[in-house]
């Protein structure tokens, strides 16, 4: 019965994600979707477990020539730092807590994947796709997702030093099935964080710590920023068109005065700003 009860949470747990992936970003589907974790039995095998074993991932690498298939797998708590999984196709896969530090994931699938508490730090995710992908509390100190495709929760996440350039963390307007999906990053520490031309657009980065983050060029359009801390980040040239900025610390900012559309920014007036 347990394994039952096991299985279809999982069989639920996928099921609310698909659901996440076509629905519009304020509609009531898209928010009971985000909320999903409730739902979810984290104790259970499926969450905690591991089907196969280090040495059985890199065998299933070196038996293809084209990137391994690993979707769906149950890999929670392995120890897969430093592989080579560029490519690799892990959508729906269950890496809860797996060690991946310094690992290759360039190109990877990991739609819809689950990641929690998983350690990233100095990981490549460069290019990759991480659609639906729940991080929370993962520790990605270091990685870089330069150029990823992300659409994924990371609520107490550490991103400290991390890249995202260039990345698309944002509303994707050309793609109405996904592109109405955002970025979760809520009491995510991007302390230092390389965000450089990166699309944040209506993300959500309430009391984000993005203190020295360099903001160059990005768009922060329509996005949540209530309560961030942007102490000491560059800037200039970032777009706040639309942006909300209630109880946001812009103390000492660098190239403020060449942000963009500041004055169409929401509660600006409501900002903590250097006298």
């Amino acid at each position: 019965m347990k394994r039952r009860s096991a299985a279809v949470g999982a069989l639920l747990a996928c099921t609310l994600l698909a659901v996440l992936m076509s629905a519009p970003l304020f509609s009531p589907i898209f928010i009971w979707a985000q909320d999903m974790m409730r739902h979810v039995d984290l104790s259970s095998r499926d969450m905690t477990m591991a089907e196969l074993t280090r040495d059985q991932v890199v065998a299933a690498i070196a038996a293809t020539s084209a990137p391994a298939d690993l979707s769906g797998k149950r890999l929670n708590g392995l120890d897969l730092s430093g592989l080579d999984l560029s490519g690799v196709n892990l959508q729906a896969a269950r890496l809860n807590r797996t060690k991946l530090t310094g690992t290759k994931l360039e190109r990877a699938v990991l739609n819809q994947a689950w990641l929690l508490e998983a350690d990233l730090s100095g990981a490549s995710l460069k290019d990759a796709t991480l659609l639906g992908a729940q991080l929370l509390r993962a520790k990605l100190d270091g990685a870089d997702l330069s150029g990823a495709r992300v659409a994924a929760d990371f609520s107490g996440a550490s991103l400290v030093g991390a890249s995202i350039a260039n990345g698309k963390l944002g509303v994707d307007i050309k793609n109405q099935s996904m592109g109405l999906m955002r970025s979760v990053l809520r009491s995510a520490n991007l302390k230092g964080v390389n965000a450089r031309g990166a699309d944040l657009s209506r993300a959500d980065l309430e009391f984000a710590s993005l203190v020295e983050a360099d903001l160059t060029g990005a768009s922060l359009t329509g996005a949540l920023l209530g309560g961030a801390d942007l102490t000491g980040a560059i800037v200039a040239g970032t777009d706040f068109d639309d942006a909300d900025l209630v109880s946001a610390r812009l103390i000492q900012p660098v190239g403020l005065e060449a942000a963009r559309n500041l004055d169409k920014a929401k509660n600006l007036e409501r900002a903590q700003r250097d006298k």
